[in-house]
């Protein structure tokens, strides 16, 4: 039987979680800068939502790296 570390296990789903409403929010702001081009904002509201969809596909990343190291009990060393 496999073990598995509780509290790595926990920290990967709480990492994907956070990505989660990230992984929508971030191009929806991308989206809503490209459709307002004439805004002044353009450039700040682009900015925002690249560093969104940038910190999704961190989250995402961490999440599945720590998910993998409580599933396959990898030890840092």
């Amino acid at each position: 039987m496999m073990s598995v570390n509780k509290q790595l296990l926990d920290k990967g789903i709480k990492l994907m979680l956070y990505a989660l409403p990230l992984m929508f929010i971030g191009p929806s702001v991308i989206y809503n800068a490209f459709i307002n081009k004439q805004n002044v904002w353009h450039w700040l509201v682009l900015a925002v939502g690249l560093f969104l969809s940038g910190l999704a596909v961190y989250f995402m990343f961490k999440g599945i790296k720590t998910l993998t190291d409580a599933l396959f009990d990898h030890d840092r060393k």
